[in-house]
């Protein structure tokens, strides 16, 4: 039993944490007028209640017993006051996501209706914008939500949003360069449907099931949201239940519930039989395990038949009606196994057909440049055939998915591979009637990017599938800290902890940090290249230099996600000193080009942030040579040396743009030039912003909130941003 002083701290620490809590709800009601007077008596219900369960609490004696009764009634009091003040709160959050996600929608349909590259650079820098809030607040509200489908549900559509980003630019380009192009368009039009699809499903999901009003055919969009419930594994699931209730107390309700539960699993093992991929022998064992759990049900429900008419008591429990509803379900079992180990059969075959998809993807790619339209049409055809054999894959694993998880992957990624893979081709047709022309093949290529992607996603849901139909134990976390041998930084055998909460924000908002700055770098160095001219051997130098530290950098950012190439500390470390000798070699080969550059402000500026360089680099060096003792001190030095990086990165991103402006802007001999027309300059010149905002879509992904807000303030500040903002 508690002593009285601890009771009472007990009820002051309530008392507390409730000032603390509706001080919150109080501020929000503040800035909200919509939710005031709720929110001011559900804080002042909840303060109310708090200064009661402390005052109960300090009652408390060794005489006097804790009254539980008073105390009951305090906690229930206290706990319907705050729920209003989470549900009001809420009503908040849910209008600032619809109201951040209606932003999208119009700027999704001025872009659809502007008609020259001017218009279009302005829409989509104001898209891009809004589109950086919208990932924030629906980051924010993924990781609140409990329901594992619509958790699922979001993840999917902020991952459609993510990934069309470069798709709508790309094709909108395309579309506006050759207006009177039809598969252009269809490029378009195809990247406008499916982000407008994904702004439903935000707004399906938020609403919790309620659909825009606004919307036709509500009905038969209600049941393509719904339909991953539908599957072959939670169908079977329900038969099972409902055997398993009978071999209990068999009602009156069996002689409905079972046939009609019969029926919808016989209906989803159609998927299975019907499948021109499906093995003649599993399709036979699949017939055959339907048939005999058809068979075994009739045989239960003429047995209970029986006993209704006869009205014997306890026949019910016999043995006869027991051993039936146990054949029952172990043909239940059997039937599942056939079509698992169907699907798991198609799964296998997978790898050639990706595989196989691939390769004609490059073979579309070469026949589009090369203008060969009637093998291209005939490779057409293969491509969608593989598309089709990895759909059928897709609908398969869906429906044996033990998780509402996999379910809603498995379904959305069999749906973005229907509508995406296609547009490889259309996007191939319309480089085909224009060979010459830089932004349908760039369009292209991004489309075929995206089926890879596509392709990727499968591969990882049949890992998934396959995993967790096996039961298998829980993955192995990933480390960053550094593991014993002779490539850490100790020699004691490190436990096998999860970094907390804080480490991994800090990490991550580094690694954020400097994905910005690389993404910066790269879109410098693409203009670079542009030009089909011959460039001078230091500009080659200068992009080849600049693009070895990006790619650098950006394997120390997926090192801070757990990701790429880069496993252990040690790796860290040692690409940390790689990229600062690069750096050296960079800094020497544009020391050189600077002695080209006459003088004036172009020179001062170039050289005013040239000679930052060797003092950032010193400062990479001394930190990656810093001695460690410990997990703490590792953890310091691996956040010190991501900074470092980073720091290191802006600098040099600064001098590749400085570079590049002074080779166009003075036109210097071998200079990499820029594009001759001027819509193509504008649209070029945003792409840097672009990149930039393909990366803050990336963070879709991200469940920090922190993070998701630093990249936002980040990308404001990055210097491409500026220059967009002063081409206006």
């Amino acid at each position: 039993m508690l002593r009285p002083t601890a009771v009472a701290r007990v009820g002051q620490a309530v008392n507390l944490a409730v000032e603390r809590f509706v001080t919150v709800g109080e501020t929000i009601a503040d800035d909200y007028q919509e939710i005031r007077q709720g929110m001011y008596e559900a804080c002042k219900e909840a303060r109310q209640a708090g200064a009661a369960i402390e005052h109960i609490c300090e009652e408390t004696n060794e005489e006097i017993a804790l009254d539980r009764s008073l105390l009951i009634r305090a906690a229930k009091c206290l706990l319907a006051a705050i729920t209003r003040v989470l549900l009001l709160a809420d009503i908040v959050v849910v209008k600032q996501l619809l109201l951040a996600k209606d932003k999208v929608s119009h700027s999704l349909d001025r872009l659809e209706s502007v008609n020259n590259f001017t218009e279009f650079v302005k829409a989509f820098s104001q898209f891009g914008a809004e589109m950086v809030e919208l990932a924030h607040l629906t980051g924010d509200r993924q990781n609140d939500l409990k329901d594992e489908r619509r958790r699922a549900q979001m993840a999917a559509a902020r991952q459609v949003l993510e990934r069309s980003t470069m798709m709508l630019l790309t094709s909108s380009k395309t579309s506006l360069r050759h207006p009177n192009s039809n598969s252009a368009r269809e490029n378009r039009d195809t990247v406008f449907c499916q982000m407008r699809r994904a702004m439903d499903l935000i707004h399906y999901v938020v609403k919790d099931g309620v659909l825009n009003n606004s919307e036709s055919g509500l009905h038969s969009q209600r049941e393509e949201l719904e339909n991953d419930r539908g599957t072959a594994y939670a169908c079977m699931r329900h038969l099972q239940k409902l055997l398993e209730h009978s071999k209990a107390t068999m009602d009156a309700s069996c002689q409905d519930t079972l046939p009609s539960a019969l029926e919808a699993v016989l209906e989803r093992t159609q998927d299975f039989t019907d499948s021109a991929y499906t093995s003649h022998e599993h399709r036979e064992a699949i017939l055959e395990a339907s048939e005999r759990l058809k068979a075994e049900l009739d045989h239960l429900l003429q047995l209970y038949a029986t006993v209704v008419q006869t009205g014997f008591e306890g026949a019910a429990n016999s043995s006869e009606v027991e051993e039936s509803v146990q054949a029952c379900i172990n043909s239940a079992r059997d039937l599942s196994r056939h079509l698992a180990n169907a699907a798991i059969n198609q799964a296998q075959d997978l790898n050639t057909a990706t595989k196989q998809g691939l390769e004609i993807v490059t073979d579309i790619r070469q026949q589009a440049l090369s203008g060969d339209v009637e093998r291209l049409n005939r490779t057409s055809d293969q491509f969608q055939d593989s598309i089709d054999h990895i759909l059928e894959v897709c609908k398969l694993l869906r429906h044996v998915a033990v998780s509402e998880t996999l379910q809603v992957s498995a379904k959305f990624t069999e749906i973005n591979l229907r509508v995406y893979g296609p547009q490889v081709v259309t996007a191939a047709n319309t480089v085909s009637l224009h060979p010459g022309s830089k932004i349908s093949q760039e369009n292209l290529e991004v489309f075929a990017e995206m089926y890879q992607w596509l392709v990727s996603d499968v591969t990882t849901i049949v890992k998934d599938v396959l995993e967790a139909s096996q039961a298998k134990p829980e993955k192995q976390v990933y480390m960053s800290l550094p593991r014993p041998g002779k490539h850490g930084t100790t020699t004691k055998p490190l436990k096998a902890v999860r970094l907390d909460t804080e480490e991994q924000e800090k990490i991550a908002k580094s690694g954020l940090e400097m994905k910005l700055a690389t993404s910066e770098m790269e879109a410098e160095t693409e203009k670079w290249q542009e030009n089909n001219s011959t460039q001078m051997d230091e500009n080659n130098d200068i992009v080849k230099r600049a693009k070895n530290m990006s790619s650098m950098a950006f394997s120390m950012y997926q090192f801070t996600k757990g990701e790429g190439p880069l496993k252990t500390t040690q790796d860290l470390f040692t690409q940390a000193e790689y990229f600062a000798e690069e750096a050296n070699r960079l800094y020497k080969v544009i020391r050189q080009f600077s002695y080209q550059v006459p003088g004036g402000a172009q020179k001062k500026e170039l050289l005013e942030n040239l000679d930052k360089v060797p003092t950032f680099v010193q400062r990479l060096q001394f930190t990656v040579k810093d001695h460690t003792v410990g997990k703490a001190a590792t953890f310091t030095k691996v956040d010190n040396v991501i900074q470092e990086t980073k720091n290191l990165m802006n600098v040099i991103s600064k001098v590749v743009t400085v570079c590049f402006e002074c080779a166009t802007k003075l036109n210097l001999p071998g200079n990499p030039g820029f594009l001759n027309n001027h819509d193509d300059y504008q649209v070029n010149h945003f792409d840097g912003a672009c990149s930039c905002l393909v990366f803050v879509l990336e963070c879709l992904c991200a469940s920090s909130v922190n993070c998701l807000m630093l990249v936002f303030r980040t990308s404001l500040r990055t210097k491409t941003t500026i220059q967009l903002a002063r081409s206006f």
